[in-house]
């Protein structure tokens, strides 16, 4: 099995030889994110793990984009958002909205959701599959347009 790890440290390899010090500083940020949970729960991360430590970098830079972008620092706005594109790189491929729509329509007949409260159940189907691969703000703003109808 093919270690995400493994491929963030051959990534970082190949950007320490090639000089691309801002890919570094990002790739040092991931390896940094994953050492540190590793670290915590005394444990080495699966793909699977390392893809919820990735997503969570990920919507930490977007909730920052958005805040720097409404104080009108667009210098920073542009940092946050080439981390984002270095980070990207190590996920799976995104969803698009047509993909998205169809999962949230099989998760919500799966489900027998019919109310806003039966959220959950829903979120819960599809967290597991969506994982790294789509905005779950997104995905969740979608759950509720299909169980508001």
């Amino acid at each position: 099995m093919d270690m995400l790890t493994d491929r963030v440290k051959e990534d970082m390899k190949a950007a320490m030889k090639s000089g691309n010090k801002t890919r570094l500083g990002v790739i040092r940020l991931i390896l940094s994110a994953i050492k540190q949970v590793e670290v915590d729960e005394r444990i080495v991360l699966d793909n699977g793990r390392v893809i919820l430590v990735l997503d969570k970098m990920l919507k930490q830079r977007r909730e920052s984009i958005k805040q720097f972008a409404d104080a009108g620092r667009d210098d920073l706005v542009a940092i946050e958002e080439a981390e984002v594109l270095v980070i990207q790189d190590f996920l799976p491929q995104p969803l698009n909205g047509v993909e998205i729509d169809a999962m949230v329509d099989a998760a919500v007949k799966e489900s027998g959701a019919v109310y806003i409260k039966d959220m959950g159940k829903v979120m819960g189907l599809l967290k597991a599959k969506m994982q790294g691969r789509a905005d779950m703000s997104i995905v969740s703003a979608k759950i509720k347009a299909a169980l508001a109808e």
